[in-house]
C-alpha cells in the first residue's frame, strides 16, 4: 500500500477542521496574534523610524508644521484677552507690553488690528494642517508600500514547509492589518502626540503667566482626569486584546474552512462550521461592544471634569472682577476671564485625544513585533545561487535523482534499455508525488537522505528504510 504523501498532509490541513467533530485548530490563534504589547518600547520604535529615513525631508517639514501650528491654536484667545482689556475695558493688564506697542492706540483700529491677527492665525493654522496633514498621509503610504514590499518578498523566499505550519489567514493579516495598524501611527500618532504635548505646554505657559492661581484652579481637576483616564487605558486594553484574538481567529477560521468547503461540504458539516463561526464573530462583537462603552464613558467623564474646572475659574474670576480685588495677589480682568475660559476648554481636549493615541501606539507596537517577527524569520531552505537541473523522460521509466543540501548530485539517467517497473525509495513519503516535492526541495529539510528513483538492479545495492511503491 502507499505511504503518506505530501499531497495528503496538505489536503488534511485543509480538511481536518472541517471534518474533525471535536477539535477546531482554526479558531485558536497563534500565540503572536494574542501580543499586546507596551504603549512605547524604544526597540521597536528605533527600527520602525528607520523606515523614515528615505522621507527626512517631509518628517522634519510636518515636525516644523505641528510646532508652529501649536504656537498658532493657542495665539486666539490671547489676542481676545487684549483687545478686551486694552479697547474694551480699558484695564491695563501685565504682560502685554511687547504686543500693546505694535498695535494702535484707537479702539477702532486696535480692535481690527487684533481681529485681523486672529483670522491670520488661523489661516496660519488651517495651512500649516493641511501640510502636515499631507506629507505625513503621504509618507505613511510610502513607508506602508515599503513595508508590504519588503514582506512580499521575504514570503516569496520562504520554503513551502513554512506555508504548511502558518496559516494563510495569518500571514495575510500581517501583511494587510498589521501594516494598516503601523501606518495609522505613523500618519495619525507620532506627529499628533508632539502637537498635542506643544499645544499642553503653550496653553500652561500662558495660563500661568496671566494669573497663576487661575491656572492652579484650572488645573484642580487633573488627578480625576488622569485617574479616570488610567482606567478607561485598561478597560480598552483588555478589549483591544479581545478584539485582536478575534480576529485571528476569524481570519484562520475563514481561510482555512473556505479553502476546504469541499470537505466541508463532503462530511456534510455545514451547520456545525456555520455555528462554530457564529460563536467567533460574537467574540469580536463583544469585544467592540465593551470597547464602545468604555469610550461612551470616558468622553463624557472628561467632559464633566473640564466643565467643572471652567466652573471654578468663571465663580472666582468672576467674584474677582466684580469686586476689583486681587485673586491671591493677581489681578483679574475681564479679558483674563474670557481667555482662561477658551483655554480651559482647549487644554482637556489634547487629554482626550492622547488617551486615543495611547491606543494607536499600544496597536502600533503590538503590530510591529508581530511583522519584525515574520521578517526576522529565515527560510530553512536556502537554494544555492549557481544551480542547475536537468531532467529528461524517455520511454514509460524514468530516474530522478535529487541532492539534499546544495545541489543536485545526479541528472536524469536514461532507462530506457531497463525494465519498465521503476521503484521509489527514502525515509518516508515514498511515491511520485514525493519525488517531486523532494527535487523541488520542499522538505529536504525534514529528510535524512537522498529520495531517488531507481531500478530493480539498484535496489538491492542500496539501503532504503520506505517499502518501495510500484507506479
Amino acid at each position: 500500500m502507499p505511504q503518506p504523501t505530501p499531497d495528503t498532509i496538505q489536503q488534511k490541513q485543509a480538511g481536518t477542521v472541517a471534518a474533525n467533530s471535536g477539535k477546531k485548530p482554526a479558531a485558536k490563534p497563534s500565540g503572536d496574534d494574542d501580543v499586546l504589547g507596551k504603549a512605547y518600547d524604544s526597540r521597536l520604535m528605533r527600527r520602525l523610524l528607520t523606515y523614515l529615513r528615505p522621507y527626512t525631508t517631509q518628517v522634519a517639514l510636518s515636525l516644523v508644521a505641528v510646532i508652529t501650528k501649536a504656537a498658532a491654536d493657542v495665539a486666539g484667545p490671547y489676542l481676545i484677552k487684549v483687545a478686551i482689556d486694552r479697547y474694551m475695558t480699558h484695564t491695563p493688564s501685565p504682560g502685554t507690553w511687547w504686543l500693546a506697542k505694535h498695535l494702535s492706540a484707537d479702539a477702532m483700529t486696535g480692535v481690527t488690528q487684533c481681529a485681523g491677527l486672529y483670522l491670520l492665525a488661523l489661516l496660519v493654522s488651517y495651512g500649516l494642517e493641511f501640510l502636515q496633514t499631507y506629507l505625513m498621509q503621504w509618507t505613511g503610504q510610502q513607508i506602508m508600500f515599503d513595508m508590504r514590499s519588503q514582506l512580499f518578498r521575504h514570503l516569496q523566499r520562504m520554503h513551502v514547509g513554512f506555508y504548511d505550519r502558518n496559516p494563510v489567514g495569518r500571514l495575510v493579516t500581517r501583511v494587510t492589518s498589521d501594516v494598516d495598524a503601523l501606518n495609522e501611527m505613523f500618519t495619525s500618532g507620532v506627529l499628533s502626540i508632539f502637537e498635542d504635548v506643544f499645544v499642553l505646554l503653550f496653553i500652561v505657559v500662558i495660563m500661568l503667566r496671566m494669573s497663576w492661581p487661575l491656572a492652579l484652579l484650572t488645573l484642580c481637576v487633573l488627578p480625576a482626569i488622569m485617574y479616570a483616564t488610567r482606567l478607561f487605558r485598561i478597560s480598552v486594553r483588555n478589549s483591544y486584546r479581545r478584539i485582536r484574538t478575534a480576529i485571528a481567529k476569524i481570519n484562520a477560521y475563514s481561510q482555512e474552512h473556505v479553502s476546504g468547503m469541499s470537505v466541508v461540504q463532503l462530511f456534510n458539516r455545514e451547520a456545525r462550521a456555520y455555528r462554530d463561526f457564529q460563536s467567533i464573530n460574537a467574540e469580536h462583537r463583544d469585544a467592540y461592544v465593551d470597547q464602545v462603552q468604555a469610550y461612551s464613558l470616558y468622553y463624557p467623564a472628561v467632559e464633566l471634569l473640564s466643565s467643572i474646572a471652567i466652573a471654578l475659574v468663571i465663580w472666582k474670576g468672576g467674584l474677582g472682577v466684580l469686586r476689583g480685588s486681587t485673586f491671591l495677589g493677581s489681578t483679574v480682568t475681564v479679558g483674563v476671564l474670557v481667555a482662561f475660559t477658551q483655554y480651559a476648554q482647549r487644554f482637556f481636549r489634547p487629554i482626550q485625544d492622547l488617551s486615543e493615541k495611547y491606543n494607536i501606539l499600544q496597536a502600533a507596537m503590538a503590530a510591529s513585533e508581530r511583522v519584525f517577527k515574520l521578517i526576522d524569520t529565515e527560510p530553512e531552505i536556502v537554494s544555492p545561487r549557481n544551480l542547475s537541473s536537468r531532467s529528461e523522460a524517455k520511454g514509460s521509466a524514468f530516474q530522478l535523482a535529487a541532492a539534499q543540501g546544495s545541489a543536485l548530485s545526479e541528472n536524469l539517467r536514461d532507462l530506457s534499455s531497463r525494465p519498465e517497473q521503476s521503484e521509489v525509495e527514502g525515509p518516508a513519503f515514498a511515491g511520485s508525488s514525493a519525488a517531486a516535492r523532494q527535487e523541488s526541495r520542499s522538505f529536504d529539510s525534514a529528510l535524512r537522505a537522498p529520495l531517488r528513483m531507481t531500478d530493480e538492479d539498484d535496489l538491492a545495492r542500496q539501503d532504503h528504510t520506505a517499502p518501495a511503491v510500484e507506479f
